[in-house]
């Protein structure tokens, strides 16, 4: 009965409909995505001083149970990945909206909890108990929410599109970018209308009730299983006895003796693809200057976010202040988003991850001195511009160098490092603080980080070919 209720064509069939199916796609896809706040960094924040003054932990206790409990998630990923091919994106999305909108309602009692078990086991202190418990909830919420949610929502989208898959993703990345910079002002007011408590139980519900039904209606984890082409087209679907695909890596000749990996059985995909598998993308150049850019970005912007109020304040800025520099950052990295959605159909992978790591060195540089009005600016401007590199070449770069067949599996990998260096942002952020007495050492340090996909970007030229067999023009 549950296999008959995730058919595809229950609960309507997306080929009936008057419309290519997979524009709808990219705006469930956004709407998962954006679920998934509670879950990120963002949404983690500005509970941080609550947490902080319920638990008794320190901030650097408080981020290093963040960072244990995140590098955790991201090890979980890369089955989660596996579990993704498998499964499809429809039911592992319900799911990651089960697991985080659970997460989310025993965050709003977990001080209780707290209580509850050290007095149960007789305990004198509750900070052993407390960083315990809260690396497990931090553990849960970020690969259910940050990990499982978002990464089954991003490659759904990225099934449904090949030669507009750029420029879907920059359309997808305009929606993302404003709603997670305007994410920490809501949640502000959220939290100032019906208290921490209320948020979570209130995000909970968003999640468990309304992203979930979302996920169930209209999440289809390809258009070859609903008889359906990517991008709309009308040519025929591959048979399900087309002849196997060899997957070989870049420069390598067609008789290398690599294992062909056979086609899928139903809703087969199209011959003409990449078809890499997990082991073998990640042995190639391309994909590590890819994910290094992208884990660059994910560690020091999820670090200077979770400590964004304590930067603030450092600088002389107000909490709000503090807070409200997302707004503009938001505001630059939309455009640029779409910009480089659309020409990520046309430049090479690489151009765009030496831009990217450019304009991250200059938002680092600026965050340093955020005290000073116009390195603030500059600040602003590398930090957008850098932003909006990121969705685009998350949702573009793996299934146009190696194909949808593995993308979960190969994704998994990919968001498992995103999400570890994410876990190291926090903590390395405040241990600069801590030995440093100021975030000015920690920021200028990620400079040299910024340096290695950019190096990689300058040397990369053999990524040429394997950009062409994955469809760049």
């Amino acid at each position: 009965m549950a296999l008959h209720l995730l058919h595809p064509d229950r609960p309507f069939a997306p080929r009936k409909l008057p419309f290519f199916y997979g524009w709808w796609i990219a705006a469930v896809g956004t709407l998962g995505i954006l679920a998934s706040m509670p879950g990120q960094t963002m949404g983690v924040s500005v509970f941080t001083d609550q947490l902080i003054e319920v638990t008794g932990l320190s901030r650097l206790g408080l981020a290093n149970a963040y960072l244990i409990g995140t590098l955790a998630s991201g090890l979980l990923l890369p089955i989660g990945g596996v579990l993704l091919d498998r499964l499809g994106s429809r039911v592992l999305a319900i799911a990651a909206c089960a697991g985080l909108a659970a997460t989310l309602l025993f965050l709003s009692r977990v001080d209780l909890v707290i209580r509850w078990i050290t007095q149960a086991l007789g305990l004198a202190t509750a900070g052993v108990t407390a960083a315990v418990i809260l690396t497990l909830a931090f553990a849960c919420l970020r690969l259910s929410g940050q990990g499982l949610l978002t990464m089954s929502s991003r490659t759904m989208v990225s099934k449904w599109f090949d030669r507009r898959r750029g420029l879907v993703s920059g359309i997808v990345g305009v929606f993302i970018s404003f709603g997670f910079s305007l994410a920490p002002v809501l949640l502000l007011a959220w939290i100032a209308a019906a208290g921490w408590r209320g948020a979570w139980v209130g995000m909970a519900a968003s999640v468990g009730i309304g992203m979930a039904g979302i996920a169930y209606l209209f999440f289809r984890d390809n258009p070859e299983e609903c008889g359906l082409q990517m991008d709309g087209d009308t040519k025929p679907v591959v048979a399900a006895a087309a002849p196997a695909l060899k997957a070989r890596r870049p420069g390598e000749p067609a008789n290398s003796g690599v294992p062909a990996v056979p086609a899928q059985t139903a809703g087969g995909l199209d011959p003409s693809e990449p078809n890499f598998t997990r082991g073998q993308a990640v042995r190639t150049g391309v994909f590590w200057m890819v994910t290094l850019a992208l884990c660059v970005q994910s560690m020091v912007f999820t670090g200077v976010t979770f400590h964004i109020v304590d930067i603030g304040a450092a600088g002389g800025l107000s909490r709000d202040a503090a807070v409200g520099l997302f707004i503009p950052i938001a505001f630059i990295g939309i455009p640029m988003g779409f910009l480089v959605g659309a020409a990520s159909d046309r430049l090479p992978l690489r151009w765009l991850v030496a831009a990217m790591s450019l304009f991250q060195m200059m938002g680092f540089v600026g965050m340093a001195f955020v005290g000073e009005f116009w390195l603030r600016m500059v600040a602003i401007v590398g930090w957008g511009l850098s932003q909006g590199f990121f969705g685009p070449l998350t949702s573009v770069a793996i299934p146009k160098l190696f194909g949808r067949r593995h993308l979960g599996a190969i994704a998994g990998v990919q968001m498992s490092c995103l999400v570890i260096g994410s876990a190291l942002g926090p903590a390395g952020l405040a241990l600069s603080k801590r030995f440093t007495g100021s975030y000015e050492f920690g920021m200028l340090a990620c400079c040299a980080l910024a340096a290695v996909p950019l190096a990689l970007a300058a040397v990369a030229r053999r990524t040429a070919a394997l950009e062409a067999r994955g469809g760049a023009r």
